[in-house]
């Protein structure tokens, strides 16, 4: 073996990226399989390279068993066990041991771009990379990267989206796998982390930090939220996003193919944060009920259709954006359920007063003394005089209450009164 040798190995580790050591190492492996077809013994085998006197030698290490030896006193010892290395001509190979040699150096290499390629793309899942679609099949696209073919499956495409040989890309890295071939890198063009990848890049306020995205909702290819915040208060996060007459924007809107995205501006009040979250609708009312994570949001009737969005879009992503289940409704809507609801507790109460002043006459108790207690439990009694002393009051309550209570803890129709 000589510097051609040497001449193929450096072209090895130029073309596959290999390193030097791990070439070596695939090689010695190899041709220790050939001694080993050849010769039929199991030696060490060792590679000696000299890239400087661009020379190889090949040595192989044999155990070798000198018998027993005799001690001082003429008695037999244990055999004494020592190994001995000599130069191996790797001329001297047959044909199948050289054929051996070869087919074990390339499914090492073949193992060892795996293993390359698995380490670096397994450090890269979450980040943003720039591709060249190689090819399409009915429904998957796969996409050169590097030397390395990535696949981007149907389900991870922009819905609608087409691309032609050579196109080039920007993809989100969103898994890498080991397989029985080579490693399996997935991409997608549809994660809401593209949209965040493509901002850090567009914008220099997010990628210092400046500017912090809080949320993103996405619906690929149609829509998109944006939650900004300002860590400095000089500095407008939705007027750095959006850039000079919307160039910043502009980009990654041409790059996603036409999705629209809405940036809105983050807020600790979850009301506030609604109401900009349902953006470019202007609502007029939000109602929280943070133990059910749900708010009842009123809209103006005339933004009502812009704040449900077509097919409920706006809606659906302002709530994945928050966080929140909102539901949506009408000023009109909105003014006749709080008026359905004056009505039936006026209803009820008229109810209780009416059951009340049953009650009190059942027990002979004077009306203006019923009148007094029902104006200390705040009941409507208009139609009724009042004058009791507060002694009568105490006794009226005490009858009609069984002691300690309100008016409001009687269940109507209920009641059971002992005297």
């Amino acid at each position: 073996m000589d510097g051609e040798f040497i001449d193929a190995l450096e072209q090895l580790q130029r073309e596959k990226d290999i390193p030097m050591s791990a070439l070596v190492e695939t090689v010695e492996a190899a041709m220790a399989s050939a001694y080993r077809k050849h010769y039929g013994a199991n030696d060490d085998v060792r590679l000696e390279i000299d890239f400087e006197e661009r020379t190889v030698r090949m040595f192989a290490r044999t155990l070798v068993d000198d018998g027993d030896t005799a001690g001082d006193d003429g008695e037999a010892q244990t055999s004494a066990v020592r190994y001995e290395e000599h130069e191996v001509d790797a001329a001297e190979f047959g044909r199948i041991a050289a054929q051996t040699a070869k087919q074990v150096v390339m499914q090492r290499v073949r193992e060892a771009e795996r293993e390359i390629v698995f380490d670096e793309f397994s450090h890269r899942v979450g980040e943003m990379i720039t591709g060249e679609v190689q090819r399409k099949d009915a429904r998957n696209a796969f996409i050169a990267v590097g030397r390395t073919e990535a696949l981007l499956p149907a389900n991870e495409q922009i819905p609608g989206e087409t691309f032609r040989f050579g196109d080039r890309l920007k993809l989100y890295v969103l898994d890498v796998r080991k397989t029985t071939r080579n490693p399996q890198i997935i991409l997608s063009r549809r994660h809401p982390g593209l949209v965040v990848r493509l901002f850090e890049q567009e914008v220099p306020e997010v990628y210092d930090g400046v500017v912090e995205l809080k949320s993103v909702a996405r619906e690929a290819g149609a829509r998109s939220k944006v939650a900004v915040l300002s860590r400095d208060p000089q500095i407008d996060p939705v007027g750095a996003c959006v850039g000079h007459r919307g160039a910043r924007v502009q980009s990654i809107v041409d790059e996603l193919r036409g999705e629209k995205i809405d940036i809105v501006r983050y807020s600790d009040d979850p009301a506030e944060y609604l109401k900009s979250a349902l953006s470019p609708a202007k609502v007029s009312q939000v109602i929280l009920n943070e133990d059910e994570g749900s708010a009842v949001v009123v809209a103006p009737d005339d933004q009502l259709s812009l704040a449900i969005g077509r097919r409920g879009q706006n809606v659906r992503l302002a709530a994945q954006l928050t966080g929140w289940h909102i539901d949506i409704q009408s000023q009109t809507q909105w003014e006749s359920q709080a008026q359905r609801a004056a009505e039936k507790e006026a209803a009820e109460q008229e109810e209780k007063r009416v059951r009340v002043y049953e009650l009190a006459q059942e027990l002979d108790v004077p009306s203006a003394e019923l009148v007094e207690i029902m104006k200390e439990e705040g009941m409507d009694v208009s139609s009724h005089a009042s004058s009791v002393t507060s002694a009568e009051a105490d006794i009226i309550r005490d009858l009609l209450l069984g002691g300690e209570g309100t008016l409001d803890d009687i269940e109507l129709g209920n009641i059971e009164i002992e005297l």
